[in-house]
């Protein structure tokens, strides 16, 4: 899958999606535990391909690097990669990628009748009110965490 660089800032690095490249990956044919071990399938015969899998509309989604510590509580750690869809409508306790006076950010966003809240999961980090004052754009929903373990 290729990726371009699209923008750098100090919390969040954009980058394009190319979801044309079709790359089937095997797939284990039973759930896997996290309880009790179960027995493994002897071979793999079932392949999903990851671009049908995370992207849903592939005009509209992006990746983003994370830069930070301000939404590990919510899992979201320092290098996770994000995939974020701009097609979807946002909604309050959603997770969203933010572009607030000249930089990205994401939070977990609060939208109430006047005031919409960025909110950060990490308790060192306060709520930030948006207000009319403020340059900014919900600019996609983050649809799913990649992470590296």
């Amino acid at each position: 899958m290729k990726v371009r660089k699209i923008f750098v800032q100090e919390t969040l690095e954009i980058l394009s999606v190319n979801s044309s490249a079709v790359l089937y990956l095997p797939l284990v044919g039973s759930d896997i535990s996290a309880g009790f071990p179960s027995p493994a399938d002897d071979h793999l015969d079932i392949a999903i391909d990851l671009n049908q899998e995370l992207i849903k509309h592939k005009d509209a989604t992006f990746y983003g690097r994370v830069k930070g510590d301000s939404m590990q509580d919510a899992g979201i750690h320092h290098g996770d990669l994000l995939i974020i869809d701009k097609s979807l409508e946002p909604k309050s306790g959603k997770i969203a990628v933010c572009f607030i006076d000249g930089e990205f950010t994401v939070k977990r966003i609060q939208i109430k009748k006047d005031v919409i809240w960025l909110i950060a999961e990490n308790k060192n980090y306060k709520p930030i009110k948006v207000t009319k004052d403020n340059d900014f754009l919900i600019w996609g929903i983050v649809i799913n965490v990649i992470k590296y373990v």
